[in-house]
């Protein structure tokens, strides 16, 4: 990689430009950003013979950090940018997808992934566990607009307070997989004892610890930023983003619980004080640029990725379309409908929401951070990172081309 250096960053380049241009030149279309520069990079990775192969597998640390940057960055731009209350009423609709569709579609994926590709049971665990997220990420153009705008409608809100929770309440799932993936491969069973203390360390503790570190660095922050003393003084937006972001995620992580829970709380706790000041409009700006900016170089990457696996020739069966689109159009869908049903909302609503959840960026940290353990077998690895692989292009393509129209049918009543 190192020799084309230069030519990398030409194509970074472009990349960058078509997302400066993207509003101008395709806003009367149904294409996205995303589905452009995953296509762009597709192309540029089957073309360019001269690039040595991005191995997924042997570069799994760099895919890991890469990809756990963006999602940090985002889940601050989700939590900063929601003007709605916290009340159980308004959040009813994001705690049923959390508790009902998530597990669903879990489980379902990990029952196609053990039968339909002959996945270890850690392994199939792992398979539902990455792809149950909604994506923060590539999420970010049906969530709700910036602070203060008005721009917050159900479907929106609770597209965004999805993406911006779910990604930290997946990750118990994940554990479970490493868990069972490691006792396996030391010949070991998974016992119940081994379930009650995952139970108690990776969801109860996790879960709990990282809400409360987020509430308490978000209100710390915003107390000093918000304090009679820097009322006169401005304040750089990029080093209250940046210091938030890792603040919270540090501490999180230093406590043993879950990071990306602890992030995205501490941007809506922050939010929360002095929720009308128009200084969370600059913090909003500044998160919005750099995940645009880390967003595309990921995207390009992950397309030249795709491109070289085409022109390798890497085996695709039909299996892995047939489970990607039913996962996509069919259980997400449906888990979405089952959770949503007995709230008063209008149909059209609980479609939006139930079909738009994205999958992407989020997905790509999970697995790499699960294989990274070096628990799982190679041929399992491999596997994973094909389906998973597909189901994230297909995903950019249907919700790319989709989502306008199905926000569009939805009724405009604003929190």
């Amino acid at each position: 990689m190192i020799e084309n250096y230069n030519l990398f960053l030409l194509i970074c380049g472009i990349a960058f430009l078509l997302g400066a241009l993207f509003p101008v030149i395709f806003k009367r279309t149904s294409i996205s950003l995303p589905m452009l520069q995953v296509s762009f990079g597709l192309m540029m990775g089957y073309w360019w013979t001269s690039l040595s192969f991005l191995d997924p597998i042997n570069n799994g640390i760099i895919i890991e950090k890469l990809t756990e940057i963006v999602i940090l960055v985002s889940l601050v731009g989700a939590g900063i940018k929601i003007d709605t209350d916290f009340s159980w009423q308004l959040w009813r609709p994001t705690v049923r997808l959390l508790l009902i569709t998530m597990p669903i579609g879990i489980f379902a994926m990990a029952g196609l992934g053990y039968y339909a590709f002959g996945l270890s049971l850690g392994a199939a665990i792992l398979l539902g566990a990455v792809l149950a997220p909604t994506d923060p990420v590539l999420a970010s153009s049906i969530q709700v607009g910036p602070p203060n705008t008005g721009r917050e409608d159900t479907p929106r809100f609770t597209l965004t307070s999805e993406a911006g929770l779910n990604d930290g309440l997946a990750f118990p799932f994940v554990y479970l997989a490493i868990k069972i993936a490691e006792a396996f491969s030391e010949g070991n069973a998974f016992t119940s004892e081994m379930l009650w203390s995952w139970f108690t360390h990776d969801v109860l503790w996790k879960i709990g610890a990282g809400v409360l570190v987020g509430v308490l660095v978000g209100k710390a922050m915003a107390k000093a930023v918000f304090s009679k003393h820097t009322r006169e003084t401005t304040i750089s937006q990029g080093y209250v983003v940046i210091a938030l972001t890792l603040v919270a995620y540090g501490v999180a992580e230093y406590v043993h619980s879950y990071g990306f829970i602890a992030v995205f709380v501490a941007a809506f706790a922050f939010r929360r004080s002095e929720c009308e000041h128009s200084y969370h409009q600059k913090l909003h700006d500044f998160a919005e640029q750099s995940e645009g900016l880390l967003m595309s170089l990921v995207l390009v990457i992950f397309g030249m990725f795709l491109g070289q696996g085409l022109q390798a020739g890497v085996e695709l069966t039909w299996r892995v379309y047939i489970v990607s689109f039913t996962f996509l159009l069919l259980i997400r869908p449906i888990g979405g409908f089952i959770a949503l049903s007995g709230l008063h909302l209008p149909r059209t609503e609980k479609y939006a929401i139930s079909a738009l959840g994205i999958r992407g960026i989020g997905t790509l940290y999970y697995l790499s951070y699960a294989l990274n353990t070096d628990f799982f077998a190679e041929d399992d690895a491999l596997k994973l990172w094909i389906v998973c692989s597909i189901v994230i292009l297909t995903s950019i393509f249907i919700h790319g081309l989709s989502a306008t129209r199905l926000l569009k049918m939805t009724p405009k009543e604003h929190h």
